[in-house]
């Protein structure tokens, strides 16, 4: 039986009776957009909060339907619907749980819209660094241990926040047992689990941050199930968090004029992995192992394997990968991300009646590599990730970091200073450094690595003058 999609069947339900706008957007129904033909066919219907298409912030009939349907599938307590993407997720779940000068316990590797909402709240984060995974070549999740030595070290501490799987899919094998942990103390665990949306379909991908019993859990839908860029899900369960102060904040801090194209495209999302059976799981895992070995024969390529089956790695030994991500542009394929190492692929989470054109993929990527080991190699210099303390707290609080003046110097002189800003290598979005934290030679060492790569760098600096913002001495 296909799954009920009653926010979709409400808006064909209202668009067939061919409505006359006078209300917004002022682009009424399409009639007035310029747009090419293929956009201007989906503005009608996008709709504003109209009679028989509900209210986003106070839900009565089709969107509570579509978010009930939601949290039964994912088997918690109550679902949302986000439609400012995951950033609003984590912005609510930390302020429900925090308020001003509470100690919370961070994952070092966080996003950071994570570190915006710490800022936000004014909280006083304790960083916990994350584990270096050497196949993957990334960090990965904290361990279990260093969680209980935050802890021990900061027991009034009202949270701990995780990121659960990385941006490359590799899924830390502690959450339940940091999950359990935390909830023995009272501590209630929130997990951004944005490239985890798809985990619930189960086997044979890692097993989801809701299953471990976490307390708050945000997904991208956008990001691996086929819901519109900006679409993302917030579950909550169990007792340790407040879901009233939950829809305080995402009413506070979502749009007042909600998209229901993306709502749309969220009900169509939960409608996919629930109706995601047995045979959709068998057939895509055929489709992707024989990709993979097909891509595993090109010469000179390498291909790692995520803990998530939709995350592959794309590696051409002595060449960076971002000369790698320029050969594969070259031919129409863009990947998530590069790094020094190599180039992220999301792959499609197809159904069985669902093709993609894989063959045709193969042979663009092997022209790539082809292409590429005519070129001179760059070399990697890059070196692990810097290694500070296990458990730390920045030299300054926001409070105090909100009080101080800023001065930009040549990074060359920022040893042992500072840091008035974030700095933030892009993708896959980790702060390298915090606002409050103190530059050392780790550190700048990682940052020239990341510049002579030609990485991109986000975040309040002017690397292109080699100056970067610090705290007056």
């Amino acid at each position: 039986m296909k799954p009920r999609r009653p926010l979709v069947d409400a808006l064909i339900k209202f668009q067939q009776q061919k409505p006359i706008s006078f209300h917004v957007p002022g682009h009424k129904n399409g009639e007035l957009s310029m747009l090419p033909e293929e956009i201007r066919n989906a503005l009608a219907y996008d709709f504003t909060e109209l009679t028989g298409l509900d209210d986003f912030h106070y839900p009565q009939e089709a969107i509570k339907e579509a978010e009930q349907l939601l949290s039964e599938v994912y088997g918690v307590n109550q679902s949302f619907f986000l439609v400012n993407g995951s950033t609003v997720g984590n912005l609510a779940m930390v302020h429900a749980v925090c308020k001003e000068g509470d100690v919370v316990i961070v994952q070092r590797n966080s996003h950071k819209s994570v570190f915006y909402a710490l800022e936000l709240t004014k909280v006083k984060p304790v960083y916990i660094m994350p584990e270096w995974d050497e196949q993957s070549k990334t960090a990965i999740g904290v361990a279990l241990e260093d969680i209980q030595k935050a802890v021990a070290q900061y027991p009034a501490a009202k949270a701990v926040i995780l990121t659960y799987p990385n941006y490359y899919g590799m899924a830390a094998e502690d959450l339940g047992e940091i999950v359990s942990f935390c909830h023995l103390q009272g501590i209630p665990v929130l997990v951004d689990e944005a490239h985890g949306a798809h985990f619930q379909i189960g086997s044979p991908y890692p097993v989801s941050a809701v299953a471990c019993g976490a307390d708050v859990v945000v997904h991208s839908a956008h990001k691996t199930l086929p819901a519109m860029t900006m679409g993302s899900f917030l579950h909550s369960t169990g007792n340790l968090v407040d879901r009233k102060k939950i829809k305080k904040y995402l009413r506070m801090l979502q749009s007042s004029s909600p998209s229901y194209l993306i709502m749309a495209s969220l009900d169509d999302a939960r409608a996919f992995v629930q109706s995601y059976a047995p045979e959709d799981v068998r057939n895509f895992e055929d489709k992707r192992n024989q990709f993979v070995e097909s891509l595993a024969a090109i010469p000179h390529l390498e291909v790692f394997q995520s803990d998530d089956p939709l995350k592959l790695m794309l590696r051409v030994p002595r060449y960076s990968g971002f000369q790698l991500q320029q050969c594969l542009e070259n031919v129409k394929i863009y990947g998530e991300l590069a790094d020094p190492y190599q180039v992220m692929l999301i792959l499609p989470l197809l159904k069985k009646t669902q093709t993609y054109p894989f063959a045709e993929i193969r042979s663009r990527i092997k022209q790539a590599v082809q292409e590429i080991v005519k070129e001179i190699p760059e070399a990697i210099s890059v070196k692990m990730p810097y290694r500070q303390e296990k458990v730390s707290m920045p030299e300054l609080s926001f409070e105090e970091m909100d009080t101080e003046d800023r001065e930009w110097i040549s990074y060359t002189e920022a040893l042992g200073r500072i840091s008035a800003a974030m700095v933030v290598p892009y993708p896959p979005g980790i702060p390298l450094i915090l606002p409050g934290e103190k530059w050392n030679v780790a550190k700048l060492e990682e940052l020239m690595d990341y510049l002579a790569t030609g990485a991109q760098i986000q975040g309040e600096h002017r690397l292109a003058e080699k100056l970067i913002c610090v705290v007056p001495q």
